[in-house]
């Protein structure tokens, strides 16, 4: 079994999530007491989140490159970074190190196309939602359409996740404002939803939802366990 690196922290809410799934599904796959191998760096959240609105993605940058490295240096054999939006520096945490990244919407894109999906809603930060380094990976690399939620609608959905998600808080209301916002995607066309965020899932699931939904928590903690058992 490999050693799975993990970037965490950002927020420790879907971090834990993770550590959970990927130790489940090792158990599922392995049997009796087998548990993951795993090496976590945990970020102080704040700290990141300072940085996201300054705008500072190269010190945020930075910061995840020597994150990694000392990942790297513990022994991991793979990376996963715990987040959506900080895959925006993935290209460069790559660039910064001798083991592969998983990256997130890579393994969300081959879960859609394996169920012969096109044209899919994203939801996520507006960072995710609205620069090309996600959307754009979706669509170039994997020919996928993407249809993101009107302006006033991503707002919503980028501030349910910082002011109530990331702090460990579900409210009815944002549920429901939720399941307005992917009724409307699909209504618009969408044959499925990525939660591009790993808190969307503590919020909503697949009784939300029209159409299939891909939580790109569960497919990215899933993807780490099969590169690490192969």
């Amino acid at each position: 079994m490999k050693t799975i690196g993990m970037l965490g922290g950002m927020s420790w809410e879907s971090t834990l999530t993770y550590y959970r799934l990927i130790n489940e599904t090792v158990k599922q796959r392995r049997g009796g007491l087998h548990s993951a191998k795993c090496l976590l760096y945990s970020f102080d959240f704040h700290e990141i989140e300072q940085l996201q609105q300054q705008e500072n993605w190269e010190a945020a940058t930075a910061m995840m490159v020597q994150a990694a490295q000392q990942v790297e240096r513990g022994g991991a054999d793979l990376l996963i970074i715990c987040t959506n939006t900080m895959h925006k520096m993935a290209n460069e945490v790559q660039a910064a190190i001798h083991i592969p990244l998983l990256h997130i919407a890579d393994a969300t894109a081959q879960a859609i196309q394996a169920q012969g999906l096109h044209r899919i809603g994203l939801l996520g930060t507006n960072y995710t939602m609205e620069q090309d380094f996600y959307k754009g990976r979706l669509v170039t690399q994997h020919g996928l359409e993407v249809l993101t939620p009107p302006a006033p609608a991503r707002q919503v959905v980028h501030d349910v996740i910082y002011d109530e998600l990331c702090l460990g808080i579900t409210k009815a209301d944002s549920r429901t404002r939720y399941r307005e916002i992917i009724a409307d995607l699909a209504a618009r066309g969408a044959e499925g939803i990525i939660f591009g965020c790993t808190e969307i899932g503590l919020l909503v699931n697949q009784a939300d939802s029209p159409v299939p939904v891909f939580d790109t928590t569960q497919i990215h903690a899933e993807t780490a366990v099969a590169f690490a058992l192969q």
